[in-house]
């Protein structure tokens, strides 16, 4: 059997786990919408809770769960807390992936195995 060579960006990205977690990250439509808010500026928790029609419980976890992963940031002003982008590769991974379904929207809406996914959820 004849091996396979593997090109350096498999190499590189063998970790596929955390590769998939990052997508994952922002997969979640409140996630999402929270993300692409601050990529404008800086929001306050109530400013977004505002902004997103979701609860104050809702957005606090989703916003913890961005913080964590690293996408962003929070800074705490008197009795409020700001969040922002923490790293300006967040806004160019995010306009690459609406470049991508500018591009593919078609296929993205009719992809079966996406809609069976959905619905099993």
């Amino acid at each position: 059997m004849e091996a396979i060579a593997l090109s350096p960006l498999l190499i590189a990205t063998t970790d596929t786990v955390l590769l998939a977690r990052l997508f994952a990250a922002v997969s979640e439509p409140i996630r999402l919408q929270l993300l692409l808010l601050l990529l404008d500026r800086e929001y306050s928790v109530g400013e977004l809770v505002i902004l997103t029609g979701a609860s104050q419980g809702r957005v606090s976890i989703h916003l913890q769960c961005l913080r964590h992963c690293g996408f962003v940031t929070s800074e705490r002003r008197g009795k409020y807390v700001y969040y922002q982008v923490r790293d300006e590769r967040v806004r160019d991974f995010v306009q690459r992936a609406q470049d991508l379904v500018t591009d593919y929207s078609a296929e993205l809406a009719s992809c079966g195995v996406l809609n069976h996914e959905a619905h099993k959820s």
